[in-house]
């Protein structure tokens, strides 16, 4: 069909068609992800098309994985993304409101209300809601000691496979965000996660897996006659090949003399050489490097070439191969400087002392069959890594999207300083407060904001759904709680109440450690709103089709 210009050709779907198919496709992603929330949701085993597995209920790994055609569902898949990026968790919930929103304007809008309204409704809704959670609902960390940490952190394990031993990871998970603990330039404490590394080794049970002090490298020595240990070590971190020098491409030598050959060859090999000597005189006694170092014997007419032999004999460990992640984490904890060239200004070709990195110990330890590098006692920020074990591949990346997930609740946690019940307390009480709001309004906003208070309470009927537990009958429970909670004073502590999905009954979550960061809340919140309304305001989608009389020309 031809739009507007006949030129153009194309599909156009406009006004409520477009409208429902949005709806459909973002209720259909949101419906894969709906039956691993809680915890007791079931996992998802995808496989993708060269047969490669993966089983997680982590709701931003199930959505990366899935090759969403329909471009308002892929606004769904990228809301996951965001959340994981800067919440870490709350990954599936986010998904689930904002479908649930998406469906419930779509109802108001077939009812003869104006998209404009009910986007405005559900702006002033989400304000009002984290307004709320901020004020009533957030309890400061200091009231509740250490142990919230830990229940924090469990409160996030208890939808995902390590919910066994729940209690073991998280004050696994506890000890090394604390461990990790920095002041920044500005004097906020900050806690960056980023310096845990997590390494995976096969074999033993979950419960063997433990927590080291040193940033671990997933690699050996570059050869057998290195020391095993250095101390203290003087890190060298570089971004280039230590290798024979090759000529650039496209560089062309005219030799006219055969012998000469034999001397390019040597100075290829001595400029090495002669790098390797600028690392060590700088008193490196340790290199890491992410391409490959040479080891290769090459006979030259004089000599023996081998460039792990100058590391050998100075006594140093040098390691190829690093990734570069890894390479950036150790240079920011040990205060070196990444090196990707040698050159200075002049052209010539230095190594400074000041580009070195400093830490207590270097050594090679063994861990299952792999042997590992570790840092220990570095300078600038503590390091520290998670060592994994379990039975299998698919158990280990679980453990490792688990873990990834309790870690960043915690550090928000920890960086917030706010803490809310969890199991659907949080909902529930916002959804009695809108409603409640909702009727304090004349405007026509009022409806969308009676659909968002409605909306939110999906979250606890799909925890009891997964509970195999009375749904209606549970929230609604847990609707009056909270409506007593907001009408009479002296019962304000009923406002954390929440659901326990293990006995299927009313609870306070609080009491029986069931928390989350506050800040996850309001960010789950603040992302569905955003992605609810910027598929809403779709009303017209153009589909362009390939002309194909043009490619002959072409």
């Amino acid at each position: 069909m031809a739009i507007g210009n006949p030129d153009i050709l194309g599909d156009r779907q406009s006004g409520q068609d477009v409208r429902t198919q949005n709806v459909m496709a973002c209720q259909a992603v949101a419906n894969i992800v709906k039956s691993s929330l809680g915890p007791v949701g079931l996992d998802k085993m995808l496989v993708d098309d060269i047969g490669d597995v993966t089983i997680t209920n982590d709701g931003a790994t199930i959505l990366k994985m899935l090759e969403v055609e329909h471009p308002a569902a892929k606004v769904l898949v990228e809301l996951a993304e965001l959340q994981d990026r800067e919440v870490g968790d709350g990954t599936t919930s986010v998904v689930i409101i904002a479908a649930e929103l998406l469906k419930r304007a779509n109802d108001l809008v077939r009812n003869k209300i104006h998209p404009t309204s009910i986007i405005s409704g559900y702006r002033l809704a989400m304000r009002e809601a984290c307004k709320y959670i901020d004020e009533k609902l957030a309890v400061k960390v200091e009231k509740l000691g250490k142990d919230t940490l830990i229940n924090c952190a469990k409160t996030s394990m208890s939808s995902k496979l390590i919910a066994g031993d729940s209690d073991f990871f998280a004050s696994l998970v506890v000890e090394a965000v604390q461990a990790v603990k920095m002041t920044n330039a500005r004097g906020e404490i900050k806690y960056p996660i980023k310096g845990i590394n997590i390494l995976k080794a096969h074999g033993k049970s979950a419960k063997d897996s433990y927590l080291l002090k040193g940033y671990a490298l997933n690699t050996g020595r570059a050869a057998q006659g290195m020391p095993m240990r250095v101390s203290p070590a003087k890190i060298a971190c570089l971004d280039f090949n230590l290798q024979k020098t090759k000529m650039q491409m496209g560089i062309q030598v005219l030799v006219t003399d055969p012998r000469e050959l034999e001397k390019i060859r040597q100075r290829e090999a001595d400029m090495t050489k002669e790098r390797i000597e600028k690392l060590l005189k700088a008193g490196a006694n340790v290199v890491l490097t992410t391409k490959g170092i040479d080891d290769m014997a090459l006979k030259a007419s004089f000599s023996l070439i081998n460039c792990v032999q100058y590391f050998v004999e100075a006594g140093a460990i040098a390691v190829r191969r690093v990734r570069k992640e890894d390479l950036r984490h150790v240079a920011k904890a040990t205060g070196a400087t990444a090196v990707s060239t040698f050159a200075d200004m002049e052209g010539e070709e230095t190594f400074d002392s000041s580009f070195l990195g400093y830490a207590d110990e270097v050594v090679e330890e063994r861990i299952a069959d792999d042997d590992v590098i570790m840092i220990k006692g570095t300078k600038t920020s503590s390091a520290v890594s998670l060592i994994l074990r379990g039975a299998n591949d698919y158990m280990l990346d679980e453990m490792d999207r688990a873990l990834h997930d309790a870690l960043s609740i915690v550090k928000r946690a920890l960086e917030s300083n706010t803490v809310v019940a969890g199991g659907g307390a949080v909902e529930a009480a916002l959804s009695v407060y809108l409603e409640y709001l909702a009727t304090t309004l004349g405007s026509r906003e009022q409806l969308a904001i009676a659909e968002f208070a409605e909306s939110l309470l999906i979250i606890p009927k799909v925890l009891a759904v997964n509970a195999a537990k009375d749904a209606t009958e549970l929230v609604a429970k847990l609707r009056a709680y909270h409506h007593t909670a907001q009408t009479k004073a002296d019962k304000k502590h009923l406002s954390s109440m929440g659901l326990d999905l293990s006995k299927g009954v009313v609870r306070n979550n609080l009491e029986a450690g069931v928390i989350e960061p506050a800040m996850s809340k309001v960010k789950i919140l603040q992302f569905a709103t955003e992605a609810a309304i910027t598929i809403l305001r779709i009303d017209d989608m153009i589909k362009l089709v390939k002309d194909e009389s043009q490619n002959g020309e072409d």
